[in-house]
């Protein structure tokens, strides 16, 4: 398990005295399977640092049909980021698949230090591009390759989920059915 600071670090070399003031907006919190972190609707104001535990961020259509973005464990920053930067309102759910720990700051207490700790927000605008990069390899595989490479791709960027959340879960990430998913497994098997 990676450490908050170890996290920070790997991104930026900032300086003991801004990573303790920035450490010090976190507080830990605990969570119980299917707690939400965040709902589609509310305003966000937090963001986390996961420091053990699973969960999943989705999306909801009209008909209550659920399509996940994401999965987050250990290292992971967690939030409704867009929602964060923007002040609008929450358009995704975050919810615990198990129960878990992180660490949880208020957003606007961060974006506070960026004035006088210019490595902070330094530090923001780095993991904010990873996840970009991130983001956009994912969509990539959405649209350039089938669902079998797809599958494959995810047991490489999260080789112990599959046992630890519901195949449907999977599924849902990969755009698939479950039997589809099933297919898929049969064949690899």
């Amino acid at each position: 398990m990676h450490s908050f600071s170890s996290y920070l670090l790997a991104y930026s070399n900032i300086p003991n005295s801004s990573l303790e003031v920035l450490l010090k907006l976190f507080t830990p919190r605990h969570f119980k399977k299917n707690d939400f972190y965040a709902r589609a609707g509310e305003h966000a104001k937090k963001i986390g640092f996961l420091e053990e535990g699973i969960m999943r961020a989705y999306y909801q259509n009209d008909k209550g049909e659920e399509f996940n973005k994401l999965f987050f464990m250990n290292p992971s920053i967690v939030g409704p980021y867009s929602a964060l930067i923007t002040g609008e309102t929450n358009k995704i759910n975050i919810q615990w698949l198990t129960d878990g720990t992180l660490l949880e700051a208020n957003f606007q207490d961060i974006i506070d230090l960026y004035p006088d700790n210019r490595s902070i927000e330094s530090l923001n605008r780095k993991i904010a591009e990873d996840f970009f990069v991130k983001k956009e390899k994912r969509e990539m595989s959405l649209v350039m390759f089938d669902a079998a490479e797809r599958y494959a791709v995810f047991q490489k960027e999260f080789p112990e989920l599959e046992n630890n959340i519901a195949q449907y879960h999977i599924a849902s990430y990969l755009g698939i059915t479950p039997t589809q998913l099933s297919r898929i497994r049969a064949k690899k098997g």
